[in-house]
């Protein structure tokens, strides 16, 4: 993972309601064990035509849209099964962070260990995001902070998470930064 400081992007709007992890990365396309190449299938169902071409109309797709790093979802995004696929997918795609006034624990849990930044902000908040797509918008993870043009917007995130992905690291990664202290313990009690 990348240390992750500060996200400065404009914002794409997907303001659909209880998009789940199955429509976020479809379980057909859950055979591999990596998480790179997995952003070609991101909104699969709803980014293709049957014959595989991609839609023009598809919020994604469209040209304005191509590099935003900020996904302002509906309310109760990332529902559904526990796949870290779907975090996975929406980074290799190039999505950062994701914002909404709900984001489901376990997707919530699986982005914070992969390096995509779930933000929670209140429903005045998320109103003024959805009325303004493509907004620039600066994710700043130090202080917890979404700056949007004319305010500020704090945001949850405990201080462990924001340790490790102001780091670039996981859980795996932070234990091994202790590996120091644990010999000195292991010695000290031996």
């Amino acid at each position: 993972m990348e240390p992750i400081k500060q996200i400065r992007s404009k914002t794409v709007v997907m303001p659909n309601d209880d998009i789940d992890t199955d429509q976020i990365i479809p379980a057909r396309y859950l055979t591999t064990t990596t998480k790179e190449g997995l952003g070609k299938n991101l909104f699969n169902d709803w980014r293709y035509d049957p014959n595989g071409k991609e839609r023009a109309d598809f919020v994604l797709t469209r040209p304005e849209n191509r590099g935003a790093q900020i996904l302002v979802g509906g309310h109760n995004f990332g529902c559904g099964s526990s796949r870290e696929h779907a975090p996975w997918a929406l980074l290799d795609f190039g999505i950062r962070a994701v914002v909404s006034t709900e984001i489901a624990d376990i997707f919530r849990s699986n982005s914070l260990k992969n390096g995509l930044v779930p933000i929670v902000v209140d429903d005045d908040t998320h109103r003024w995001l959805l009325a303004n797509p493509g907004a620039e918008v600066t994710v700043d993870v130090a202080s917890a902070t979404l700056v949007l043009p004319a305010r500020r917007v704090p945001f949850p995130i405990d201080k462990f998470s924001r340790y490790c992905l102001m780091n670039g690291i996981d859980q795996l990664g932070f234990l091994l930064e202790q590996d120091a202290a644990i010999n000195r313990y292991e010695q000290a009690h031996a």
